[in-house]
């Protein structure tokens, strides 16, 4: 994988195996393809927060990385603290993914450096795949030029998850994790914890901390404790 300045990782859960699509299969499955071929030159990727937008770039990274493809994950939300020459070179990548790019949306030295490689990509025959809150004509870009181009290409709504859908998700992650949850539990978990998926692949994660120490199954009781200490 393409090395990137303040040492860029990928979470480990962040493949194709581990996302629950719902109504969201068909951008998973475009994804897919763009990982190992062109199917797609330039694909946006857009939803609220918390939709599976990062975990789907990650996840197309990962997948363009174990089939031999140069692939790059930039994440562009303030918090990873990038300037525009982080982007220099990445047009001699076969898949580029760049993540929140509306986060640097009116910013002229980001917007001309994005420019130039989309342009960039696009002559080497390689693969661009982006993700924002919104699509891209609702996107505050100012330079004209960037606009059209991002509006060009496959553009895919991540829609939010129902219920029995989150679940689902829940189940999925945690049988990746090693551990079996049932309807009940996941049910148990869902109704007490805020719905985002962040907080509830958070908890998860610590159940299967604590679950490993305690050596326990995830019941409602265990569930219980674990959240009365938190």
């Amino acid at each position: 994988m393409q090395q990137l300045p303040l040492d860029v990782r990928l979470a480990d859960y962040a493949l194709f195996e581990t996302f629950f699509a719902g109504p969201n299969d068909a951008c998973a499955y475009a994804l897919g393809d763009v990982a190992h071929i062109a199917t797609y030159a330039f694909v946006w990727i857009w939803g609220p927060p918390e939709s599976g937008r990062s975990h789907l770039l990650q996840a197309c990274v990962n997948a363009g990385d174990a089939v031999g493809a140069r692939a790059a994950y930039l994440p562009l939300s303030p918090a990873a603290g990038l300037t525009p020459q982080a982007i220099e070179g990445l047009e001699q990548c076969d898949l580029v993914c760049i993540d929140d790019v509306d986060r640097v949306s009116g910013q002229p030295e980001w917007e001309r450096a994005l420019f130039l490689l989309y342009e960039g990509v696009r002559q080497r025959g390689g693969r661009l795949v982006m993700t924002a809150a919104s699509a891209p004509l609702h996107c505050p870009f100012r330079l004209p030029d960037l606009v059209s181009r991002f509006a060009s290409g496959a553009t895919f709504r991540l829609k939010a998850l129902s219920d029995e859908d989150r679940i689902r998700a829940m189940q999925l992650r945690a049988a990746w994790r090693g551990l079996k949850l049932s309807d009940e539990v996941a049910g148990y978990i869902l109704s007490r914890v805020e719905r985002g998926s962040t907080s509830l692949f958070a908890l998860l994660d610590q159940l299967d901390r604590e679950a490993l120490v305690a050596q326990r199954g995830l019941s409602v009781p265990f569930v219980r404790e674990v959240l009365a200490g938190r």
